[in-house]
C-alpha cells in the first residue's frame, strides 16, 4: 500500500483515549489507536502527535477558576496522555519521542524544531505534549502550528464524529454532511470543526485538514492512503 502523505500530524482528542469510559485512559482504546499508529510508520510516513487533554481537563470546567491557571491545568493533562501514547508505541518495538512546550526535561525533551525533524529523519515517531505553551491557544491551534512548523503535508484530526455537518447530528437527524470545505466556509459559517485561529493559520499556509472519526475501522490507515473518508478542508 502506498500513502499519499509523507509526513503528517495526527490531532487525537483526550476524550478518544477515554473510550465509553469517558474519562481517564483506556488501555484497549490506546492500544487500538496505536496499532494503526504503527501501521501507517513501517509505511514510511513521518509522523507527529498532538494531544487533547479533555479525558482529563477541559478549561475552567464550570468553575471560576483563572483562565490562565485553567490552561495550564490541560496543558499538564496533555503531558499524562503524550506519556501514555509514548509507552505503548515503545511496546510495540518503535522508537518514540515526547518533546514539551513546557520544560520539563526529567520526563520529555523541549520542543525544538530541528530535532523534531531530525527524529523523523531517524524513524521516530515524535508526540508534542502541552499545546503551544501557552494559555488560550487550545491544542487545535498546537496542531495547526505544529503542521506549519514542521510543513506537513496534512494535518489529521481525528473526531468523534465521522465529519463535519452543518449542525450537531446527534440532535438532528436532518443534519447536512459535508465531505469537502473550504477554510471560507469554515471560517464564514462558523462551523465547529476546528477553532477559528487554527483554522486561519492552516488557511494563511494552505495545509489541508481532514476531520474524521477514530472509531470507524481503520480510519487513520485509510486516511493515510488517501481514501474519501470524513471532511476534507483545504483553501
Amino acid at each position: 500500500m502506498q500513502p499519499k502523505y509523507k509526513r503528517v500530524i495526527l490531532k487525537l482528542s483526550g476524550e478518544a483515549l477515554a473510550g465509553d469510559q469517558h474519562f481517564g485512559l483506556n488501555a484497549e482504546v490506546i492500544g487500538k489507536v496505536v496499532d494503526q499508529i504503527v501501521e501507517i510508520h513501517k509505511m514510511g510516513v513521518q509522523i507527529a502527535l498532538v494531544i487533547g487533554a479533555g479525558n482529563f481537563w477541559r478549561g475552567r470546567q464550570g468553575t471560576n477558576m483563572d483562565r490562565s491557571t485553567a490552561d495550564q491545568m490541560g496543558m499538564l493533562a496533555t503531558m499524562m496522555n503524550s506519556l501514555a501514547v509514548m509507552d505503548a508505541i515503545e511496546q510495540r518495538g518503535v522508537p518514540c519521542r515526547v518533546q514539551s512546550a513546557l520544560s520539563m526535561i526529567q520526563i520529555a525533551e523541549p520542543y525544538v524544531l530541528r530535532k523534531a525533524i531530525r527524529h523523523f529523519e531517524k524513524g521516530r515517531i515524535v508526540i508534542m505534549a502541552c499545546g503551544t505553551g501557552n494559555p488560550y491557544c487550545s491544542t487545535d491551534t498546537a496542531a495547526a502550528q505544529r503542521a506549519c512548523e514542521v510543513n506537513a503535508d496534512i494535518l489529521l484530526m481525528a473526531k468523534n464524529v465521522d465529519a463535519i455537518y452543518d449542525s450537531d447530528p446527534k440532535k438532528n437527524p436532518n443534519a447536512k454532511k459535508y465531505t469537502h470545505l473550504s477554510y471560507s466556509d469554515i471560517l464564514k459559517n462558523d462551523l465547529k470543526a476546528m477553532d477559528s485561529t487554527a483554522a486561519a493559520m492552516c488557511k494563511d499556509n494552505d495545509i489541508p485538514v481532514l476531520c474524521f472519526a477514530l472509531s470507524e475501522k481503520d480510519a487513520l490507515v485509510r486516511a493515510v492512503l488517501g481514501e474519501e473518508i470524513g471532511t476534507l478542508i483545504e483553501n
